[in-house]
């Protein structure tokens, strides 16, 4: 029987982390996240879109552990302020914000504005240490409600109101959340998947074995 494939999710989010677990929880992979290593360096999340922050913390994370790495970059867009906060989310209020501050900030920002509607995007990407990569994507669409509601989730989930359900993210259980939520969308595709990706993982690394050995025999001759 092959040896269990490690994945490292690259956050130190443990809410985020929880997620990711439980959707994954019945393969055989060994799931851990940044928390299970030492210092490593900060990735500077500079891409313009989801799809190059996500794929670049993957990689990065991927490259510096020497193990395949999940990393997702989600997001608010609110359609009033023309897709803000975006990829600007955890640091709409600032470098260090705080999820209550960019609450705050969010809510002044739509004081007295009509159209709430917003929606939050996730994409993950799924990266080895040689760079290659896979891409899942999900959204939720949503309105913004006008003071927080809920206790449960992190981030904007409690301003983030899901009409269907009639509650807002921190209002729902983890289970009602990740049955809607972009990121249990893109998850499930991800998990629906999984058997192939951790194909497509052991083919990539049995390929990154044989190249460093060909470079290893080639470096004794």
């Amino acid at each position: 029987m092959s040896e269990p494939i490690i994945l490292v999710i690259a956050t130190r989010n443990r809410g985020k982390s929880r997620e990711i677990k439980a959707l994954l929880k019945d393969f055989p992979v060994e799931i851990r996240d940044l928390n299970d290593f030492g210092p490593i360096p900060e990735v500077e999340e500079d891409g313009k879109t989801f799809e190059e922050n996500a794929y670049k913390k993957a990689s990065f994370t991927a490259r510096i552990l020497g193990l395949p790495a999940l990393a997702d970059d989600s997001g608010l867009e609110v359609e009033a302020l023309g897709g803000r906060p975006g990829v600007m989310s955890a640091r709409f209020a600032g470098p260090n914000a705080t999820d209550e501050e960019n609450n705050a900030k969010l809510l002044r920002e739509l004081e007295g504005v009509e159209n709430r509607r917003a929606r939050f995007c996730c994409v993950i990407s799924i990266a080895v240490p040689t760079g290659f990569a896979l891409t899942y994507e999900g959204v939720c669409e949503g309105e913004i409600v006008t003071e927080p509601r809920g206790r449960n989730g992190f981030g904007y989930d409690p301003l983030f109101y899901y009409p269907p359900l009639g509650k807002t993210f921190a209002e729902m259980t983890m289970e009602e959340k990740s049955a809607v939520s972009h990121r249990g969308k893109a998850l499930r595709e991800l998990r629906d998947e999984f058997d192939k990706v951790l194909v497509w993982i052991r083919q990539r690394l049995e390929e990154e074995r044989r190249i460093l050995g060909l470079i290893h025999d080639h470096d004794r001759t």
